[in-house]
Formats: structure tokens, sequence, C-alpha cells
């Protein structure tokens, strides 16, 4: 077993992740260039979501190996508005209930094509 003190392959890949997803947090990844027209400001607003993972593993008879992987989701949730010495923020209000129905179709269509795939591969 190896000390706590020296990094493996795998540990050095996770933390250079977070390295680089930490440099990419930043108010501007958030809060966009401010946009004005007729005295009237509007600077874009987004939510950020970010991840990362890694792994690692060895075996007696093979070589070491790691991985890993990031990734990360920008949402646009609203703006924030600017006139005339106020800020107010305007949500992006965004239906969802078509995209449940569109899953919920795509699901059905999945379900009924499984047992056409099994019978396939007998």
């Amino acid at each position: 077993m190896k000390p706590d003190s020296v990094a493996t392959p795998s540990s050095s890949l996770v933390e250079r992740l977070a390295q680089q997803l930490g440099a990419s947090a930043t108010a501007q990844t958030i809060y966009s260039t401010p946009v004005e027209r007729d005295g009237v400001t509007v600077i874009p607003v987004a939510r950020a979501v970010y991840g990362f993972g890694g792994g690692g593993g060895a075996k007696a008879a093979e070589a070491e190996g790691s991985g890993g992987g990031a990734g990360m989701a920008l949402t646009p949730i609203g703006y924030i508005e600017l006139t005339e010495g106020r800020s107010r923020f305007r949500p992006i209000r965004g239906s969802v209930v078509p995209l449940v129905a569109v899953s919920g179709l795509v699901a059905v269509l999945l379900l009924r094509s499984v047992p056409r795939l099994l019978r396939r591969n007998r």
C-alpha cells in the first residue's frame, strides 16, 4: 500500500481536472457581458454545474491503470435589468411539459423495440 503523501497517477489526474475546472469557475462564467440599449443595461445570468471524477487500479500481472473525466454545463436562467438606477432580476421561465412528453414518447418507443431486438439476437 502506498503512503498518503505519494501521488498516484489517478490522484494527480483528479487534481489536474479540479484545477482546470476551478480556473473556469469565475464570475464571467455566470454573468455574461452586459448589453446596453436605450438606457437599459441587461446582464445575462447562467447556472453552472461542474463535475469530475477519476479512478485507478492495478493487478499484479498487469500494468497500473487510471482514468478520469470532467464536464461542465451552463444553463441560461435569466438576466439582470438595470434601468434608471434600479436593478431587477428577470428569470427565464421554460416549460418542462414538452420535454417530459417527448421523453415519455421516446421511452415508450424504446421499450416497444426491446422484444424485437431480443428476438433478432437469438
